[in-house]
């Protein structure tokens, strides 16, 4: 490619030179291409180590001058035929121009100029953005990693890093690649080079490790094999780049979403060294989860930018030093020190941002008031105009939003919210009536709790009085610490938390911590318009919901009715259509039973929205994936703080049963309602971390029972008991009945526990747990269950799979559909990856492929070699596999193909049934049952009709009778595929001799049959039917040939020559010999040299005939022709080597990645 123009000092310093002219010299760097000896195993080794642009560019031209001893580097080329182009277009447009030049600095002003010109106007066709923004170091190293390893252009590099890679006990120094979908390594040391790609859809841990062997070292770990590597200059950034680039990986598999780079990002103000587009979009990705996650924020929520500063605490009277966060709708603070002090300012409620006097004291201070009065000092801004006018900007983008106004934010529309009273108003009913969702129904604007408790008596008792004093202290926390969004919360809010959340707050209290409460401001109406759509709408996940509609709190008396029922209908079934990925999974009516009776509708709503969407990602979806993924986590915290128990409990294989059912519905379904629900209060303020601190307690209370029990049962009722036995001493609501606990009663009462004594010896003894080192443990065990359920998915595939392959077979052939499916979703495809996916489908039916993959997969493991006709008979045998005709092929359908032409039991007649017709109809077995007609029973009478109803709706089974006559232009087309079938066969001729023959016996039959099936129909022309089949188009007589002559045509274009005509009797008689056709080398005849009009029948030539439309054959009768010939019965009954295919599939990577390297050393010969 062409360059800018460059000062190059020593031209012959590790080059040499190939061509040259008066100005114009073509260098090959040392060690490049066949020979060099030593000093090119040097030169190349310290190309690799020093990262040399050369390894990309071996090739280059110099501009030289007579009087000057500085050259100027032009161009650049990564293959000989790429050099010479950019040679002999120098030689023919710039050499005869610039040798009348009389001075040498003219010379090189008029060609930097061109050559700068040249470059600009590429660059101006270019529409790539990534390219102008990614620096010319890293392009070289895109452009290297996609050389060495045969990527293609679809193939993103986000960074490369120079590090060891350990083979056996022998550090390899060399460049490590990190691109969107595979790692990569590859290292040149004296001749030795070493390859290595890994996709990242494979890898099943990655750890960063210290250890004797392998000091600062990360191990990237497969299924068959593990990866070393060490020595880089910093491992930290490395590890967390190949844990984000493996995230994306197991998102792919498990949602098959590919990866999407975010065009919203600020571009920087300056190009940064070295570091790609995508490096800084993945960075800003995960500032932005670690922002999201600590401040509860949506999905869609963007940081823009955070500084250090100050913030004044009115309760505390003193500036609490933390970080300040920017984003597009949020301004939030956080104490450097942990629980001190955290802040969340929607800007919608933002009414006055102003700076305030600078002083000694207070330096470069800015205050930002609210609409409920409330008032925020910030200091030691580093940059204070910058920031308010950030915060000016995002401003004036931000909607005023009220529960009144419709708000643009709004994803579906605008409609009445629950905070509006119901109107009494003819106009408002006849506005709300019909409708499934509206303002007048009892749960749109109170819970279910209070609704059954608002004509209750007040009680008066000891436990109101202390539930009234919870009030009390809330309100004390309110008026000093701020209500609402933009409350401070400390230390002391968690301490109220944990003391447990009054009922008529906890609804409330749900909503702020949670983050719910800002996603319901900014889509308001949104829940009453998805109602209107969902209801009515039939689905699985609705019939599931209906099924466990009364499964859900029986016990309580809110959910005995039809008021309950409907709402909890209504919003599993609002989020169901929301989220289609996850439509409905058991446990969430538990979950949202318990939201409804403390939240209105549209409340409970969002915080199912929280829930499952950000609180306890991938919980719900049809594998519970995060609920497995937590399950590791906490097998893992149980090794590390109860050793003992831990080994134990593995043997029983108790602790896999037991916390997948407390995670999922967060202790309710396994723990007394009252004292379940203290725990989601802490839930929604702390997350997941007191879920595992009350488990790891659960455990540590019962460790000596635990370590006595002898099998899985009994350990489960010794759980069993202590959960159901955890009592709530300070609930003013009456005792729910726990059906669990009244199962499993014994005779002697078991002691009970009161759950704040729970939950504070959580607190003290596991109250170290991080929510980073959980997050960090959570992506070890995501690797591990995500590549474990595709490893069930495969066993689960191979087993219901009947074929002649053996089982190790299907799983390499699966493994090889998959990863054609997988390769689709990122280096693109006719059709998308994310609609041939369908995780609702059965596992044998998930992965589909397209028939240009199909294609692929034919060429590479179908025993039939059939040189330019393969993607035609590709094709036929995907039409005949494709039963839906959707144009998709799944696992199962692959298979059948494949078996059906490699086995070594599948008989003939099978394999030519591809080959004989296209035609695609579903075979159903049945049974030939005859009636008894003896009985007159009426119930017999009855079964007898029931069966011949289901007999008539049966189709019924295919045989080879029922395949469709072959005509004259199929009969052709078959006769070019087998003879294109056998053109690499060792028996090539034999099996040619063999089709003449055939072909021969065929047509006789052809024209008998014709006589037999239509002796008083007259032979008909079709030649406005008939598709010309001269590929030149040649004009011909008027009358294009009879069906012999268009045998004979293909019979020509398959290189199969007539015999001479023959004069006997005898020999005309003799259709089937061998003479009928001789076969002749490859290119002795062509198709021009039989007339388009001359034609063999019988022996002998007619001219000028037409296609005859009664002329056709059955596949019986092909088929005992064929069994006429043992070449062609030991063809189709050879035993076909799979592992040999597949062994060859797998390496095509490899191969391709040697073929790219092995064309930069050919040494092409070109003449001046």
């Amino acid at each position: 490619m062409w360059i800018h123009p460059e000062e190059v000092l020593l031209a012959g310093a590790l080059w040499v030179s190939e061509r040259a002219n008066p100005f114009f010299i073509l260098q090959r760097r040392r060690g490049h291409g066949r020979g060099g000896g030593l000093s090119g195993l040097l030169v190349g080794t310290l190309d690799v180590v020093l990262d040399s642009s050369a390894r990309v560019a071996p090739y280059r031209i110099l501009l030289q001058t007579a009087d000057s001893q500085i050259y100027w580097n032009i161009a650049c080329g990564s293959s000989r035929k790429e050099i010479t182009e950019h040679w002999d277009w120098l030689e023919s447009n710039l050499l005869q121009t610039i040798s009348i030049f009389d001075n040498d600095e003219d010379v090189t002003t008029f060609v930097k100029g061109k050559i700068s010109g040249i470059i600009a106007e590429e660059n101006r066709g270019k529409q790539g953005e990534e390219q102008e923004e990614d620096c010319g170091k890293f392009r070289e190293a895109e452009l290297k990693m996609r050389r060495l390893f045969g990527m293609p252009d679809e193939e993103k590099l986000v960074n490369y890093y120079s590090c060891s890679y350990w083979k056996g006990r022998v550090p390899r120094q060399g460049w490590l690649y990190l691109s969107v979908n595979h790692l990569c390594f590859y290292s040149f040391l004296l001749g030795k080079e070493v390859t290595l790609v890994v996709p990242w859809t494979e890898v099943t841990q990655l750890e960063k490790n210290a250890t004797l062997v392998f000091p600062e070292s990360i191990r990237v770990s497969t299924r068959h094999t593990e990866h070393f590597f060490s020595v880089f200059l910093n491992i930290n950034d490395t590890f967390k780049l190949m844990e984000q680039l493996a995230n994306i990986a197991m998102r792919q598999l498990l949602d098959n979403e590919a990866f999407a780079a975010d065009r919203s990002l600020p571009k920087p103000c300056k190009t940064l060294k070295n570091v790609s587009a995508l490096k800084r979009d993945l960075d800003a990705r995960a500032k932005n989860e670690r922002y999201r996650t600590m401040f509860r924020l949506t999905q869609d929520e963007r940081l823009d930018g955070h500084t250090d500063c100050t913030l004044w605490t009115p309760f505390a009277k003193m500036h609490v030093v933390g970080q300040l966060f920017i984003s597009n709708n949020y301004i939030c603070f956080n104490s450097r020190e942990e629980d001190l002090c955290q802040l969340i300012i929607p800007l919608r409620e933002v009414s006055i941002v102003e700076k305030a006097d600078s002083s000694s004291v207070l330096p470069c201070p800015v205050s930002i008031s609210t609409k409920n009065k409330m008032n925020f000092l910030f200091a030691n801004l580093k940059d204070r105009d910058f920031l308010v006018q950030r915060i000016s900007d995002f401003l004036q983008r931000t909607p005023d939003s009220s529960w009144g106004d419709t708000s643009p934010l709004s994803l579906i529309g605008h409609s009445a919210s629950s905070s509006v009273p119901s109107s009494s108003s003819a106009e408002s009913e006849s506005v709300h009536r019909g409708r499934h969702y509206h303002p007048g129904l009892p749960t749109a604007s109170q819970s279910l709790l209070r609704l059954y408790h608002q004509n209750a008596a007040e009680d008066l008792g000891p436990k109101a009085m202390k539930e009234k004093m919870k009030e009390e202290a809330w309100k004390i926390h309110f008026s000093e610490f701020g209500r609402g969004v933009c409350m401070y919360r400390t230390a002391r809010t968690r301490e109220l938390v944990l003391s447990g959340i009054p009922e008529r707050l906890r609804g409330e209290l749900w909503l702020l911590f949670s983050g719910a409460q800002n996603e319901m401001a900014s889509h308001p109406g949104y829940y009453g318009d998805l109602v209107e759509q969902a209801m009515g709408l039939c689905s699985l996940a609705t019939e599931e919901i209906e099924r466990d509609l009364h499964r859900s709190m029986p016990e309580h008396r809110a959910f005995q009715n039809e008021t309950g029922i409907a709402a909890l209908r209504r919003v599993l079934t609002a989020y169901a259509h929301r989220n289609p990925g996850i439509g409905y999974c058991q446990a969430m009516n538990i979950v949202t039973s318990v939201l409804l009776l403390y939240c209105t509708e549209q409340e409970a709503f969002w915080l199912l929205v929280a829930l499952c969407e950000r609180m306890l990602p991938d919980y719900y979806n049809t594998r519970v994936v995060g609920a497995l993924v937590d399950q590791g986590v906490f097998e893992e915290l149980t090794r590390a703080f109860l050793p003992l128990l831990y080994e134990h409990m593995q043997e029983l294989g108790v602790i896999s049963t037991i916390s997948l059912s407390w995670f999922l519905t967060l202790f309710l379904s396994v723990m007394p309602f009252d004292s379940a629900v203290l725990l989601v209060d802490c839930f929604f303020y702390e997350g997941i971390k007191v879920i595992f601190q009350v488990a790891l307690a659960v455990l540590h209370d019962n460790m000596d029972a635990l370590l006595s029990c002898n099998d899985e049962g009994e350990a489960m009722t010794i759980l069993g008991r202590y959960l159901d036995n955890v009592v709530n001493k300070q609930t003013v609501t009456p005792p729910i009945p726990h059906l669990h606990a009244l199962l499993t009663s014994g005779d002697e009462p078991p002691r009970e526990i009161d759950i704040f004594d729970l939950i504070k010896s959580s607190y003290e003894k596991f109250g170290s747990l991080r929510s980073d080192v959980i997050e960090q443990m959570r992506f070890k065990q995501r690797l591990k269950v995500i590549q474990s359920l595709e490893d069930t998915a495969k066993r689960s595939v191979v087993g219901a799979v009947s074929s002649a392959f053996s089982i190790e077979e299907l799983e390499e052939l699966y493994c090889l559909f998959k990863s054609k499916h997988m390769t689709s979703c990122y280096w693109g495809s006719s059709s998308s990856a994310a609609e041939r996916h369908d995780p609702s489908l059965p596992y044998l039916e998930q992965y589909r492929i397209d028939p240009v993959q199909f294609t692929q997969l034919f060429t590479a493991l179908a025993p039939w070699v059939c040189g330019g006709h393969t993607p035609s008979l590709s094709t036929r045998l995907f039409r005949l596999l494709d039963q839906n005709q959707d144009g998709l092929v799944n696992f199962k359908e692959f298979i059948t193909g494949l078996s059906e032409s490699i086995s070594e039991c599948t008989q003939t007649h099978r394999r030519t049934t591809s080959l004989f017709t296209d035609t695609n109809q579903t075979i159903h077995t049945h049974t030939d049952t005859q009636p008894d007609f003896t009985q007159t029973h009426r119930h017999t009478t009855r079964l007898y009709y029931l069966r011949m109803w289901a007999k008539e709706k049966e189709l019924k089974r295919e045989t080879i009778k029922d395949l469709p006559r072959m005509n004259q232009e199929q009969f052709i087309e078959f006769c070019k595929t087998l003879y294109n079938m056998f053109s690499e066969e060792p028996l090539e001729q034999e099996l040619y001799h063999s089709i003449a023959t055939v072909a021969s016996l065929l047509l006789r039959i052809g024209e008998v049959g014709k006589k037999f099936n239509n002796g008083s129909k007259k032979s008909e022309s079709i030649d406005a039917q008939a598709l010309p089949l001269d590929p030149q188009g040649e004009e011909g007589p008027s009358e294009e040939g009879s069906a012999d002559a268009q045998v004979c045509r293909a019979l020509a274009d398959a290189q199969l020559e007539p015999a001479a005509l023959q004069t006997s009797d005898e020999e005309i008689r003799d259709d089937t010999s061998a003479s009928s056709y001789s076969v002749v080398s490859s290119g002795s005849l062509q198709c021009e040299d039989i007339a388009d009009d001359t034609v063999l029948i019988g022996g002998g030539l007619r001219q000028g005939s037409t296609l005859d439309a009664d002329w056709s054959i059955t596949f019986e009768q092909v088929l005992a022709s064929l069994l006429t010939e043992p070449p062609l019965v030991d063809y189709f009954e050879k035993k076909r080597d799979i592992q040999s295919k597949m062994a060859a599939c797998k390496a095509q990577r490899a191969v391709e990645r040697q073929i790219s390297s092995a064309s930069d050393h050919e040494i092409t010969q070109h003449s001046v």
